[in-house]
């Protein structure tokens, strides 16, 4: 199917949409999707106006995009978003991994001034994305993900399954040598990496960490992961960023148990676990539908 082109009135008419507050949440997303697949700077612009909204999920959301855009004219607005301290921790964290994603060297200083925040996954995050820039321009080449995602690191050399759960689980490693394990894990993406992504879901020294673990989890889309997720989602003592990737991750899956699990928790108290299972529900019948991506621009 060719892509679709669209014209700066069209661009127009979907930031409107993903800028206004009266639209259901999931519009809102899909709009910010086709936002995203765009990449063109005034999609940027589009998206960098909704960081005034009230929903924290919808701002990490677009945060994330922004990064996953690698357009260079995001770079001030996720600076400010980065330094803003009245933003939610998760927006700024996923402002701070969106400027790793984009790459350049200009956004340095900032990220190891921030990798001193009192907020542990505001300060691990730029550690991240520090080293992902250094990585980058040392390299010579980017990070290299087959489910089309700039990742925060790169995979790992090692590619033995036993090894690479041993890194991961392993809290006196890096984190970013285990960020590194667990995009290999996903990359093999075998019943073994799948269960040994899922025991990475359980470490207690990182909430950075499980939320990404979770994240992964949501690309693979196996039901071998549903148990691991769905003990995240429930947790209420967990944080919300890790509870609210689980809830997406169930929300890729799809199945009938995944769906029940978040129509329960999209009552939950917490607002962006709420929010969260809302989008899944979504994304689960975007699923079901028999599209391949959600909110495709094609």
């Amino acid at each position: 199917m060719a892509e679709v082109e669209y014209t700066p009135e069209q661009i127009d008419k979907v930031g409107e949409s993903l800028n206004d507050s009266s639209l259901p949440l999931a519009a809102r997303f899909r709009a910010l999707f086709i936002l995203r697949n765009l990449k063109d700077d005034q999609s940027v612009e589009w998206i960098g106006k909704a960081f005034f909204d009230s929903s924290a999920l919808l701002k990490h959301e677009l945060a994330y995009c922004l990064g996953q855009m690698q357009n260079k004219s995001a770079i001030p607005v996720l600076s400010e978003v980065l330094k803003d301290v009245q933003q939610e921790p998760m927006v700024r964290h996923e402002a701070g991994e969106a400027l790793g994603a984009i790459g350049d060297k200009a956004s340095l200083d900032l990220l190891k001034k921030y990798s001193e925040d009192p907020l542990p996954e505001v300060a691990e995050t730029c550690q991240l994305a520090y080293q992902r820039i250094e990585w980058v321009h040392k390299e010579g080449k980017d990070t290299n993900s087959p489910y089309d995602s700039v990742d925060p690191t790169p995979s790992s050399v090692v590619k033995n399954v036993q090894e690479l759960k041993n890194i991961l689980v392993d809290p006196s490693q890096t984190l970013f040598d285990r960020y590194k394990a667990m995009f290999t894990l996903r990359n093999i993406n075998t019943d073994d990496s799948i269960l040994a992504l899922g025991e990475g879901l359980h470490c207690p020294d990182s909430a950075l960490f499980r939320h990404e673990i979770a994240y992964v989890l949501g690309q693979i889309q196996s039901p071998l992961s549903i148990k691991d997720l769905a003990i995240g989602l429930k947790n209420d003592k967990e944080n919300c960023m890790v509870r609210h990737e689980c809830a997406e991750a169930l929300g890729a899956i799809a199945t009938p148990e995944c769906e029940e699990l978040v129509r329960e928790y999209a009552k939950d108290i917490d607002e962006v676990v709420r929010e969260s299972c809302i989008v899944a529900i979504d994304m689960s019948e975007y699923e079901k539908s028999g599209n391949f991506e959600y909110a495709k621009v094609a």
